[in-house]
């Protein structure tokens, strides 16, 4: 139901979806897939719509204890994945996010975690960089997904595999975003370290 509204909603403001070959079904099958510009609540709306409508089986990361009664079962038919944090060994060190997160590639064979690199709707300057050390570290690609609100798309239209350049690589992800509108543009800006 929820769905149908999301897909409606999409639809109705003509919103259309850009794909390039390049970013083949297979590499969003197992993939970390940026979300961003990231500016308002209806980026998540229009996201799901057009992942739904494009079948991007997608998920996101929230910690294990969300996924409880009583929004549980509601969180998990979203896209939620519950991270766990724990040791799995009593006297093993707690693993970082960041290496939960590439288990998480480990444990499932076809696997598109969605990142807002952002991590807020307001402007930052600084991105969150744990969707490059997770792709890295499972030795996955990471495909620049994004809403443009002056053109109505959204797309995948570029991936990329992380090498040992992080700099040169988020260089050519921020140069991807530069140009990207979101429903609010003031809020935008990509990392500026990497410009």
């Amino acid at each position: 139901m929820i769905l149908a509204l999301f897909r409606f909603l999409f639809r109705l403001r003509s919103w259309k979806i850009v794909r390039s070959q390049e970013v083949t079904q297979e590499i969003l099958e197992r993939c970390v897939l940026i979300a961003s510009p990231h500016t308002t609540n209806w980026d998540a709306i229009y996201t799901i719509a057009w992942f739904d409508i494009a079948k991007i089986n997608w998920r996101f990361t929230i910690k294990k204890e969300w996924i409880k009664p009583p929004f549980g079962k509601m969180l998990l038919n979203m896209g939620a994945i519950g991270i766990d944090r724990r040791p799995k060994i009593v006297g093993e060190e707690r693993p970082s996010m960041v290496q939960a997160m590439a288990n998480l590639f480990t444990e499932n064979e076809k696997l598109a975690v969605v990142f807002t690199p952002e991590a807020t709707r307001n402007k930052v300057t600084e991105w969150k960089m744990g969707f490059y050390y997770a792709a890295k570290l499972a030795n996955v690609p990471i495909v620049l997904g994004y809403l443009d609100y002056q053109k109505r798309e959204a797309g995948v239209t570029k991936f990329i595999i992380p090498s040992d350049d992080m700099e040169a690589d988020l260089k050519e992800i921020m140069d991807f975003y530069k140009d990207k509108k979101g429903k609010y543009p003031e809020k935008f800006s990509v990392d500026l370290r990497y410009v």
